[in-house]
């Protein structure tokens, strides 16, 4: 049986690499994995701190139960060109910085100590995808995903591939597919036991086929009582496959080994008329993430990356996920299966494509994508080609012809921003940024949301089509932006929203982006941040953001957002309509001071396809001396949601904000001891009506007792009324107490737990 061990302790990290450290452990920082090679700070910074060589050491001390057993480690990713040594011989090297690969250990271990040395190069090599141009995303070095100590059997499972058939049909049926890892190349021969069952460990069906060879294929037919994975009951199964075989000339050599995976049944096609998943329609409404933090860079664990599925699903209500640009997190893609949150996963690469080896590698990055990420529900389409890149009908046909042979069972795409693009995929995937610009490459397009899908791809007939960048860097906006801004970044996110939404030949559309991230200093805004995001780098919602969360239906969530700060003097002209208002109600209702309410209804004349357009209150519902001219009294207003008559949520917006509150909020208060683990936490400073305040100024000082500590700096300034920071656990178990103080707002203590 196989033994799969997390090794996050251990490690000994070195800022440098020299071949001394193949052969002798050398003094270091002890560090646990995950790890970021530099942690940079927030903004105006030097990316080329880490784009050079890193070392890693560790030593694995013998156990005798490695003994004629095959011993391996697995990395899920290092960024971005490693290699990987033990007691001075080479074992691996790697050169993509996403996607998982393995060193083989076995026959070069010894009694005793084995010393392993990684060396991971953060220089932006322009061999491997992505570099060789420009990209607009930082590629921190380091070991910055799990590392895991794997021992089996010298014949064992490599890797499971789950096909469902008959997924609508009331007895659906099932392929289980193995391949074996067997680096000797023995003759096998055996039997696979393959169990259908829930993820409770319930078996529901199960099945036995002979295993001779490199392969099995186990059918399960007629299984009747399954229920489908979907966006509201994201059910899923679990496939456990069990090997028993022999090798060798007598077949004296027994193995034994077990593996499964989790999967779920469901239809996802992309059409002429739309995407259907299950057999019925849905409009795509997406963000684009990126899988970075501040200060520690890719280097995240578990609980984060997944608490970003969570947003998205929960707090924005999005149905899509595209992984910008690259392979993330697994965590990240579990999460999404388990909400019922889509995916669309692309390989590495950003506009620039490179030499024919380097078009190999990135040939290579399609099948350890799809082999690592085949099984997730989640994930409804392929992306096979570099982003933003220029046509390349050799490289395109080979990623393409790899995607199918490998998965035939969901459609590809490449994403593209040029017009009449030729289509190698089965999905026209582009990036429309043509929303109010003409930048020199689209000259002559009349300002539009989205221009049609026959403009854009050049053909007489319709293709499945689905717009997978919009806005982004053509109005950057940061959460401390004057509110005409703020006001201008959300129309143009429902603008786009609402034209995608009436145009059934169009999919969906995936905005960019879910949250503002770090970058190289030759984008963004000078400050090494893109401030994109409807979010900002913190994950805290921008006004845009409730562009998206407002989607939802009542029953879900009510959402009732004034794109206010509520003076009288922010504005030109020092007016403050007119007031919109980003909600799912049927209606809302303004009141300031002692005037009487005023009613405003989802403004269907300049959104009339949106599932729930914006209130807007202007000349046509309130008169302006009911507001009071510059010079007079400014009242407080009260914005009240309405859904079947009832009130059902209601805003108040003070005429005189003073600071009251120090909000503090932790998305969790337990965490993990035994291994890297981090919450975020958020501060607020809020009114008399519990409301940001958008431009106070104020420092907040941190102090943690206890087994955690700060990601980045204790010192933080509160900027558009709040600011945050993660905090990570040590290692050890106990009470973990973090003393928030501030000038104005006095000092919080907040009690967590490291278990």
């Amino acid at each position: 049986m196989r033994s799969v061990t997390k090794l996050h302790t251990e490690w000994i990290f070195h800022d440098h690499f020299s071949p001394s450290h193949i052969q002798q452990l050398q003094a270091g920082t002890s560090v646990r994995l995950p790890h970021n090679a530099v942690d940079l700070e927030l903004n105006y910074f030097d990316e080329r701190s880490y784009q050079k060589p890193f070392a890693y050491q560790r030593v694995l001390r013998w156990d005798s139960a490695w003994a004629d057993r095959e011993v391996s480690l697995e990395f899920d990713a290092a960024m971005a060109n490693t290699e990987v040594w033990v007691n001075g011989q080479p074992v691996a090297h790697h050169l993509d910085g996403y996607t998982p690969f393995s060193a083989r250990l076995t026959g070069l271990l010894q009694e005793g100590d084995n010393l392993i040395t990684v060396k991971v190069d953060g220089s932006e090599n322009p061999n491997i995808p992505p570099f060789g141009g420009q990209i607009d995303y930082l590629t921190y070095a380091g070991i910055y995903r799990d590392v895991w100590l794997k021992v089996c059997d010298p014949v064992s499972i490599a890797r499971i591939k789950v096909e469902t058939a008959d997924e609508l049909a009331s007895h659906k049926r099932v392929t289980v597919r193995g391949w074996l890892h067997n680096p000797t190349g023995q003759a096998v021969d055996g039997t696979a036991r393959v169990r259908l069952c829930k993820l409770d460990g319930h078996v529901l069906y199960q099945t036995e086929v002979a295993v001779q060879g490199e392969q099995f294929s186990a059918p399960l037919n007629q299984l009747a009582g399954l229920e489908l994975w979907d966006l509201d009951s994201p059910t899923l199964y679990q496939v456990q496959v069990e090997l028993h075989c022999s090798s060798g000339e007598q077949q004296q050599y027994k193995h034994h080994d077990q593996l499964s995976t989790r999967f779920g049944f469901r239809t996802a096609r992309f059409t002429t008329e739309g995407f259907f998943l299950n057999g019925k329609l849905l409009k795509i409404r997406g963000l684009n993430r990126h899988q970075s933090f501040p200060y520690v860079g890719y280097a995240m664990g578990q609980r984060a990356q997944a608490r970003d599925a969570d947003i998205l699903k929960h707090e924005l209500h999005c149905n899509l996920a595209r992984t910008s640009h690259y392979p993330q997190s697994s965590y990240f893609l579990d999460r999404c299966d388990e909400i019922g949150l889509l995916v669309f996963e692309e390989i590495p690469g950003w506009q620039h494509i490179g030499n024919l080896a380097w078009q190999d590698e990135s040939v290579r990055n399609v099948r350890r994508m799809i082999e690592r990420d085949w099984n997730h529900p989640s994930i409804v389409i392929w992306g096979v080609r570099i982003n933003e890149s220029q046509d390349n009908h050799d490289f395109y046909t080979r990623t393409n012809a790899l995607a199918r042979e490998l998965d035939s069972t969901r459609q590809t795409g490449g994403v593209r921003y040029l017009e009449n693009s030729e289509l190698l995929e089965d999905v026209y995937t582009v990036n429309d940024f043509c929303h109010a610009a003409t930048p020199e490459w689209m000259r002559g397009i009349a300002p539009t949301p989205l221009r049609e899908p026959r403009q854009v791809t050049g053909l007489a007939h319709d293709v499945p089509y689905l717009v997978t960048e919009f806005n982004g860097h053509m109005f950057p906006t940061k959460r401390i932006d004057p509110e005409e801004r703020q006001i201008e970044h959300v129309k143009r996110h429902l603008d786009v929203l609402n034209k995608a939404y009436g145009n059934p030949g169009i999919a969906g559309a995936i905005g960019w982006c879910m949250y503002d991230y770090n970058t190289h200093k030759d984008f963004g805004a000078g400050d090494r941040i893109c401030h994109h995001g409807v979010m900002d780098i913190l994950r805290e919602p921008k006004f845009a953001a409730f562009a998206y969360s407002s989607q939802c239906e009542p029953s879900e969530q009510v959402v009732l957002q004034p794109v206010t700060y509520w003076a009288r003097g922010e504005k030109d002209r020092c007016e403050v309509l007119p007031l919109w208002v980003l909600t799912n109600c049927d209606y809302v209702e303004l009141k300031v001071g002692d005037f009487e309410p005023k009613r405003a209804y989802p403004d269907r004349d300049l959104y009339p396809h949106l599932p729930h357009a914006p209130v807007v209150f202007d000349g046509r519902h309130i008169n302006m001396n009911d507001l009071g001219a510059w010079g007079m009294l400014w009242r407080d207003g009260v914005v009240t949601g309405y859904v079947n008559g009832q009130a059902v949520q209601q805003v108040r917006l003070s005429g005189s904000p003073v600071p009251t509150t120090l909000q503090v909020q932790a998305d969790d208060v337990q965490l993990r001891a035994d291994e890297k683990d981090a919450t975020r936490i958020v501060l607020r400073a809020l009114d008399q009506e519990h409301r940001l305040m958008p431009f106070l100024d104020d420092v907040v000082h941190l102090s943690v007792s206890g087994p955690a500590k700060v990601l980045g700096p204790e010192l933080l300034p509160i900027k558009g009324g709040m600011t945050g920071f993660w905090l990570e656990t040590t290692g050890e178990t106990g009470p973990i107490s973090v003393r928030i103080r501030t000038r104005r707002l006095g000092e919080q203590v907040l009690h967590l737990q490291a278990l």
